[in-house]
């Protein structure tokens, strides 16, 4: 029994689930309202047979105890592995010594994080120490936060002088080095360790999952500089990827699917006293993707930038916009899906003033967010000068355009095209020829080799036009299981396919956009059974929405035991050397299987059949959701089931017609 299996029959979803969510009794299944939506009537259902859960309401989503887990809690699915594997009982890998070793000063630091945080916050409310009063009174007086915003954000203080903390964590048993090495204490050239951080306001900075890993520390003394200092990159504390308040705001994030994004701690913490929720800071840098990436898609749809409204902050605004550009275009074909709006302060306020000075008003703020090509077309308008060249309006139309074009939306581009048009008082003939070249050039970019080194295929060493490996050939009549294998096998060594499948599936749903919001969205883990592959699956989807780390490589980095050996069945040579164990590095694994087959197959081939066979496990996968309506409708008539019912059997018959096949007989009823 795979670590999976194990903790699935440890693990009963039903009491795993009722922790957080008031589950009720309906016959054989449990309801409750949905905890990922806000709803009236209870659409959330959970299946004690076979350990499933499903929303039928807004969310459309389901799946199984691990899946629940990850979406409850913003997990990998290495994080609800091991989280769920502690809670069982279940060792979810052997480790080596060394990796046992690197696992403990990781909890060691951690702790150590955690109880620095805790020795600030207790010397801030240190009613004996003036110093500390004197912070106090700043937080509480001067930047109107509330004993409840103090005690849920942990904001501490460190106390003037050299060696307070120092002293205090050496008698815990801390070494010097271990203060160093997240940022705690320095060292000079004399060998004297010292205190990092001394007179200042200090707020932890937790990771997504409300651990302490780093601080920002505000100066007290306005003679000190810089007004803020972050702790240093450690193994713990990474800036770029790191956004505050997430751990406090996730649950809004989700709820609403829109994240509003400012620039400082302090503008975040008024933000949340005031009750938005949904607010996160980058921390006073420009957005970066994998701060992006943090939280969409996978929780929100809407993200809006809520950054200072002087030079520095719209200058903030166009780089994160720069990086959200980036993003869009590594995602040519949508797998983002994400709306960006930028929100300008007014009178050069930043948000923590305006909020403080008027709380409703920023609700009002943030519904009137303004779309991208709004803000960039105005803040590149107001820099020409009053009666602008030709030759000027081109330079700025041709800046503009990578910003206005990072869309899967034709409709969108269109719009925003037409709208710098009339903007620039330029042709939009002129504008669509730009544009061309735009894209052209971006798709050059991404297929353009290093200096010096032949152009490679993303998934392997092998140079693009060197034969390409055959993929698995099914039997005749396949199972469900080998036709999940192939599926994950063909996208794993062309992971391009992928959106072959998504654009059939979006060409089949454009006749009814509940088809695409629904039973035709993007093929996804729920298309799988077998619970190895849906992680697996997952593990595809997470890798190609990064793009700082080479595919094969950062799926090398995240797989356990259990996925490695279940990746390394899939994508093992097809011929004598199977019975081969492989060993070593997944990239090599993959680069020498796609070698050890020299069958030249036809891309266009490979890629139809792929998308066949995709096509064949959603309709098994519609098929079983109805069954579960046609289950769930037996406890009470509701009509929003006959509707889903309705719009899975329509997108049944869109894909019986496009893999060549009639309906079988009583098929439609299941």
């Amino acid at each position: 029994m795979s670590a999976i299996d194990e903790i699935k029959a440890k693990v009963d979803i039903v009491s795993y689930i009722q922790r957080t969510v008031p589950l009720k009794r309906a016959g054989r299944v449990y309801k409750a309202c949905c905890p990922f939506h806000h709803e009236r009537t209870p659409s959330f259902v959970v299946n004690p047979d076979n350990q499933t859960w499903r929303c039928f309401g807004a969310c459309a989503e389901g799946g199984d105890l691990f899946r629940f887990a990850m979406k409850q809690n913003g997990w990998t699915f290495r994080e609800a592995l091991e989280e769920l594997g502690r809670l069982a009982g279940v060792e979810v890998r052997p480790q080596t010594p060394e990796q046992r070793a690197a696992d403990e000063a990781s909890d060691r630091l951690r702790g150590l994080m955690k109880a620095a945080a805790e020795f600030y916050h207790q010397r801030l409310l240190d009613p004996s120490d003036r110093s500390s009063q004197t912070a106090l009174s700043y937080v509480t007086d001067k930047r109107g936060l509330s004993g409840e915003s103090i005690s849920r954000f942990q904001i501490g203080y460190a106390p003037q002088g050299w060696d307070h903390l120092l002293r205090a964590f050496t008698a815990l048993g801390y070494s010097a080095d271990d203060l160093i090495s997240v940022g705690l204490a320095k060292r000079n050239d004399e060998g004297r360790v010292y205190d990092a951080f001394r007179n200042r306001l200090m707020i932890p900075i937790c990771d997504e999952r409300g651990r302490a890993i780093g601080f920002g520390a505000r100066a007290l003394d306005p003679d000190d500089t810089p007004k803020y200092l972050n702790s240093p990159q450690s193994s713990l504390f990474d800036k770029g990827r790191t956004l505050f308040a997430l751990h406090h705001a996730a649950a809004a994030i989700r709820a609403s699917e829109t994240v509003v994004i400012v620039e400082g701690y302090l503008d975040a913490i008024q933000a949340h006293q005031a009750g938005y929720s949904s607010v996160v800071a980058q921390m006073g840098t420009a957005l970066t993707e994998p701060q992006l990436r943090l939280v969409a898609p996978r929780w929100a749809k809407t993200v809006i930038l809520a950054l200072d409204s002087d030079a520095a902050g719209q200058n903030a605004t166009r780089r994160s916009l720069e990086v959200a550009r980036a993003a869009l275009q590594a995602d040519y074909a949508g797998r983002l899906g994400v709306e960006f709006r930028v929100l300008s302060v007014p009178d050069a306020k930043d948000p923590d003033d305006l909020i403080r000075e008027n709380p409703a008003a920023w609700q009002a703020m943030v519904a009137d967010a303004k779309p991208v090509a709004d803000f960039i077309i105005g803040l590149e308008v107001a820099g020409l000068p009053p009666n602008p060249s030709v030759q000027q309006r081109e330079a700025a139309a041709r800046r503009l355009l990578p910003l206005l074009i990072a869309s899967e939306d034709s409709l969108y581009r269109s719009a925003n095209i037409q709208q710098l048009a009339l903007a620039l008082r330029l042709p939009e003939r002129d504008l669509l020829m730009w544009t061309s070249d735009q894209q052209k050039i971006a798709r050059a970019a991404r297929l353009r080799p290093q200096p010096g080194q032949q152009r490679q295929d993303f998934t392997s060493d092998r140079p693009v036009g060197a034969p390409i490996a055959a993929p698995v050939r099914l039997s005749p009549s396949p199972t469900e299981t080998d036709i999940e294998a192939y599926c994950l096998q063909s996208l794993f060594e062309h992971p391009d396919y992928y959106y072959e499948i998504n654009r059939k599936l979006r060409k089949l749903a454009e006749a009814d956009p509940a088809l695409g919001a629904g039973p035709l969205a993007d093929f996804s883990p729920d298309d799988f059974v077998q619970p190895a592959y849906r992680e697996l699956m997952r593990l595809f989807l997470e890798s190609l929405a990064q793009v700082e780390t080479d595919f094969v490589e950062y799926v090398e980095q995240r797989l356990d035991d259990v996925l490695f050996r279940e990746l390394s069945v899939l994508l093992r040579p097809r011929d004598d050397a199977t019975s081969r164990r492989i060993g070593g590095r997944l990239k090599g694994d993959l680069a020498a299987s796609l070698k050890q087959n020299e069958r030249m197959l036809s891309v266009i081939d490979h890629a139809a059949e792929l998308v066949d066979r995709a096509l064949h496990l959603r309709e098994r996968r519609l098929s079983r959701e109805r069954q579960e309506i046609v289950y769930l409708q037996a406890d009470g008539d509701r009509p929003s089931l006959q509707e889903q019912a309705i719009i899975s059997l329509t997108a049944k018959r869109l894909i019986d017609n496009e893999i060549g096949r009639q309906t079988k007989p009583g098929l439609s009823a299941s």
